[in-house]
């Protein structure tokens, strides 16, 4: 019997196949197209045409400057989060380390510059010399801060933080993209085997009514081409829900706007934006010097205030030069030493401009459109390269049936 049904049906069988290629297909191009859109980090192969490297890695610059366009134009205002700072808190943090600064700072200082009269300074006058030094210290360290706060878009360069960091680290701005688009990634992936299973169905009856060799091939062509297609517009679109015949349709990724938001804030506030390397790019980067001209102001006064009366008696035995020589190198041994201090108010000041909250709850109020742009630039460049790649495989996978599956079609 089982003969019979074979030899009556059996030559439907490569048309019920042709489905379900058309379905791996689908699946297949889509997770290539995946892949092919963050590895390999590096550019493998000959430069510059043959080879590949992954869309967003290729381009980690451009993504970084994208992303950091949208966190300062949308979600951080830089000022606002650094004027949450108390300076004085900041002051009372460092307390402990500032009293050891002051200290070796005058010994190295007056041993470098007044040995003879240091080392027959009786102990008592140092000890006043050195207390009257920590007392200042703690405003000292909150004027600076105050003027860090209150002037922290002139010496903190997000953008350049942000775009050298993750363009250094090409597997970070990968993993950011990723982690949001994680549910939509796994969509697109499913999404070519569902769309490649309907559309090898139509396929599969236009070619038992209709055998042309081109056929199967210009239909595997638009299977790959057509599931990425869908599945990149059924991510972002609709942007607003809309309701057809009951059903409820909005874009996969628009959906999740509250938990990408989290992720995201997370991701940013853990990985980039985090305090230390915020304070490392106050103290060293492009505006440094600008920074260290306003400290330097700062401990100079401090030390003219102090100085009282032995101001006036070094400056007539050392002379004026010789005293401003002094204070320069004191407020330089100081300025030194304050960014390998500063880490201990790295706790308070996080909690303080609680970045990560700020982040998610901004994103929360972002726009359809607004929101878009935390996933899109990851499709955006060279997108046109993905669907071709798509369409290139589905078109080899189509003549791949033609040959195997129905030889002796006319070809």
């Amino acid at each position: 019997m089982l003969s019979e049904l074979w030899t009556t049906y059996g030559y439907l069988l490569p048309y019920f196949a042709i489905p379900l290629v058309s379905g791996l297909v689908g699946w297949g191009t889509n997770a290539l197209a995946i892949h092919m859109t963050f590895y390999p980090v590096e550019f493998v192969g000959i430069k510059p045409f043959l080879g590949w490297q992954g869309i967003v890695p290729s381009k980690a610059a451009k993504m970084a400057e994208k992303s950091v366009d949208l966190m300062t134009g949308k979600l951080i205002d830089v000022q606002e989060m650094f004027s949450r700072i108390d300076p004085k808190r900041v002051s009372e943090d460092l307390q402990p380390v500032l009293e050891r600064i002051a200290r070796q700072m005058i010994n190295d200082v007056m041993k470098q510059e007044a040995w003879a009269v240091w080392t027959t300074t009786p102990p008592l006058v140092k000890e006043a010399i050195y207390r009257r030094a920590v007392d200042q210290m703690p405003a000292v360290a909150e004027d600076m801060m105050l003027d860090i706060r209150d002037n922290i878009e002139d010496f903190l360069d997000l953008k350049g933080l942000v775009v050298d960091h993750m363009t250094a680290n090409k597997d970070l701005t990968n993993e950011i993209f990723l982690k949001c688009g994680e549910e939509e990634f796994k969509f697109i992936k499913i999404s070519g085997l569902y769309f490649g299973f309907m559309f090898g169905v139509i396929q599969a009856i236009v070619w038992y009514f209709y055998e042309s060799w081109w056929l199967l091939p210009l239909g595997g062509l638009i299977v790959g081409w057509a599931t990425n297609w869908l599945a990149l517009k059924m991510i972002f679109n609709p942007k607003k829900e809309v309701n057809i015949l009951g059903i409820k349709l909005l874009g996969l990724f628009i959906k999740r706007q509250p938990e990408v938001a989290s992720e995201y804030s997370r991701l940013v506030s853990e990985k980039i934006l985090t305090v230390d390397r915020m304070f490392d790019r106050i103290f060293r980067g492009d505006a440094s010097e600008q920074l260290i001209t306003i400290l330097h102001g700062h401990v100079k006064r401090a030390i003219d205030e102090q100085a009282g009366l032995s101001k006036t008696i070094y400056q007539i035995f050392a002379g004026t030069r010789k005293y401003d020589q002094l204070k320069e190198m004191a407020a330089v041994r100081f300025v030194e030493s304050l960014p390998l201090s500063i880490h201990r108010t790295f706790e308070y000041t996080e909690e303080a401009i609680d970045l990560e909250t700020t982040m998610r709850e901004k994103m929360m109020d972002l726009s359809a459109v607004e929101f878009e742009g935390v996933l899109r630039p990851a499709f955006q460049e060279d997108e046109w390269i993905l669907i071709l790649v798509g369409a290139a495989l589905g078109g080899l996978a189509g003549f791949a049936q033609l040959v195997f599956m129905f030889s002796e079609s006319p070809f």
